[in-house]
């Protein structure tokens, strides 16, 4: 496998084998020098067409934690503001000599396309594509969930269903590796088509908790991609499908409280929720290097396949 486009490109076996690989990256951070030489003489570009910060942040240390030579390359003042096309930029990148291409686009599709087009020979990372998918954020929720919770784990994902890549990449891969996925969020934020994916759906956030799922996932309210009114108001939402002190004080001890970030404190989940013991958000944060390591030490190593 020589690209990372989409969690449903992944076997069972292969996100094992990269969950499996990220806990070994872990002990790294545990060291007093945190770094392998495992990609020297390795060049990732990172090429972020959006703004980000931990996702760009991530991959570039892990990057470096693998002794990698790396370029961070965002498009706003580059050449890109300019009028040069993802066509243009890719072959300018691989003349550089990138060995691997980590892409953020606001097109959905827009790194398969890198990919397929033979425009580069390097590998391609899909770090969020769109309304499409986001696998790595996918890979280190299911490496958080993995430290903590057992097979079989239910996990309720709440909010913007619609606009999420995160929603998108969980669902295929949590399903692969055996847990059993269940979305809540009003009935315009369900996108169509999700009866086709392997998931539940429901409408009313207090039901979903009385189920006592292991897992609560709270998406971000993508308001930059919205045209039209897709809720009443931002207190409506929050009232109806907001993780809120009530509703958190509800959940079983041992109920995990995840958001991707960053987060809308007060909409989509409340401070109690987001500081509170259950919360992993800081734990992702964490994960994503070394579930970034994993991905990037497999891809460029040639041992994923």
């Amino acid at each position: 496998m020589k690209h990372l486009l989409s969690t449903q490109d992944l076997t069972r076996d292969q996100a094992v084998r990269l969950l499996d690989i990220a806990e070994d990256m872990a002990e790294v951070s545990n060291r007093e020098v945190k770094k392998l030489p495992t990609l020297r003489g390795k060049t990732v570009v990172n090429l972020f067409f959006e703004d980000s910060t931990r996702t760009r942040v991530s991959f570039e240390l892990a990057a470096k934690r693998l002794s990698a030579d790396v370029i961070t390359f965002s498009a706003k003042g580059s050449s890109v503001s300019k009028g040069e096309s993802l066509k243009d930029t890719a072959q300018t990148l691989a003349a550089m000599g990138a060995d691997a291409i980590v892409v953020r686009h606001g097109a959905s599709g827009a790194a398969q396309v890198l990919a397929e087009r033979g425009w580069t020979n390097a590998a391609i990372i899909n770090a969020g594509d769109g309304t499409h998918e986001h696998p790595t954020q996918a890979l280190l929720d299911a490496y958080t969930m993995r430290k903590r919770i057992h097979d079989g784990v239910a996990v309720t994902i709440v909010g913007d269903i619609l606009h999420s890549r995160v929603a998108r990449s969980n669902v295929w891969l949590l399903a692969s590796l055996g847990a059993r996925v269940h979305l809540v969020a009003p009935a315009t934020l369900i996108p169509i088509g999700v009866e086709a994916w392997p998931s539940t759906v429901g409408y009313d956030f207090d039901v979903a908790i009385d189920f006592k799922p292991d897992v609560i996932m709270m998406l971000r309210i993508q308001s930059e991609r919205m045209n039209h009114a897709y809720f009443p108001n931002e207190r409506e939402y929050a009232r109806q499908w907001g993780l809120d002190d009530e509703r958190v004080a509800r959940l079983p001890v041992a109920t995990m409280v995840m958001h991707p970030g960053p987060m809308n404190r007060g909409l989509e989940i409340s401070s109690v929720a987001a500081d509170s013991y259950r919360s992993t958000v800081l734990e992702q944060v964490a994960s994503g290097v070394s579930v970034r390591m994993a991905v990037l030490y497999e891809l460029l190593t040639g041992s994923l396949a």
